[in-house]
């Protein structure tokens, strides 16, 4: 039995390219009859609906990016453990080499070089993911295996490793460090499909409340770098949060368990800040990373 409050523990993994988005700045479009694309311009000169046809535009200026990676399987993902502060022991040997694995793929394309700020939750889970992601992010040299001199402050070349506990999962309270179906048996199941002000366990968060805390967390980010590129290790929680909060999803269309975040996955989202709205740039974007 998977508890409605599970949060990440009990995910299901799903196809790692049926869900993954393309990187930005892409063009997408069949040739017309005349050879040229959709969009092209016409006999006056100007473009002919280019804006009307165009699926995938190119990165606005002046705009924050912030690049969300969900941390590689853990340990408290297979033994069925809440992960919290006294739950999270890491990661699996699996869930490093998903993460060394995004590692070898960002250093080949290059395409977070340009990240400003490294962030990470407090939650070791995650901690471990951004450190092994250091050496490609931002101004590293793109070698060594993300340990640094050991205590991520930058001061071997590479960004600085922040971790804020507002970009943890779900503040489990007492069930920290529980396994689930002792949960269960202890405290029941609150449905937050039904009452989302519900906490998990008692000294634990509602639904509701994490929702607001994370997703203002990234919020929080964003207004801290504005025109940059940030990049942050988190969980599927937070990410699922952005989604709800940022693109306003309401309780009569949203169901618990509607997205299947994979682990070493990465979300981008990009805030505009003159029109005051977030563009989805990608989600899921895990090609290349094992699944088992």
């Amino acid at each position: 039995m998977t508890p409605a409050g599970s949060a990440e523990e009990a995910r299901p993994e799903g196809a790692d390219t049926a869900a993954a988005a393309p990187l930005p700045g892409g063009r997408a479009g069949a040739e017309d009859k005349d050879g040229g694309r959709p969009g092209a311009e016409d006999k006056d000169g100007g473009r002919a609906g280019a804006e009307g046809v165009l699926r995938i535009f190119a990165p606005t200026p002046g705009a924050t990016r912030i690049v969300l990676v969900r941390h590689g399987e853990a340990v408290c993902n297979v033994t069925h453990v809440v992960g919290g502060v006294k739950g999270d022991t890491g990661l699996t040997e699996l869930g490093r080499r998903q993460v060394s694995a995004l590692a070898a793929r960002l250093a080949e394309t290059g395409e977070l070089r340009g990240a400003t700020a490294l962030y990470s939750s407090v939650l070791p889970r995650a901690v471990e993911t951004a450190g092994l992601l250091r050496p490609v992010v931002g101004g590293g040299d793109g070698g060594g295996d993300g340990a640094g001199d050991g205590d991520g402050d930058g001061d071997d070349g590479q960004l600085e490793l922040v971790q804020q506990c507002d970009l943890c999962e779900l503040h489990t309270g007492e069930a920290d460090g529980m396994v689930w179906q002792e949960v269960i048996d202890t405290y029941g199941v609150p449905d937050w499909n039904v009452d989302e002000m519900a906490p998990l366990a008692p000294g634990g968060e509602s639904w509701a409340a994490f929702v607001q805390r994370s997703s203002g967390a990234v919020r929080a980010l964003v207004e801290r770098h504005p025109g940059e590129l940030v990049v942050a290790a988190v969980h599927a929680g937070v990410i699922e949060s952005t989604m709800i909060s940022f693109l306003g999803i309401t309780r009569d269309i949203y169901r618990r368990g509607w997205l299947r975040t994979l682990h070493a996955s990465m979300t981008e989202w990009e805030w505009v800040p003159d029109d005051a709205r977030w563009i989805l740039l990608r989600f899921n974007d895990a090609c290349g990373i094992p699944r088992r």
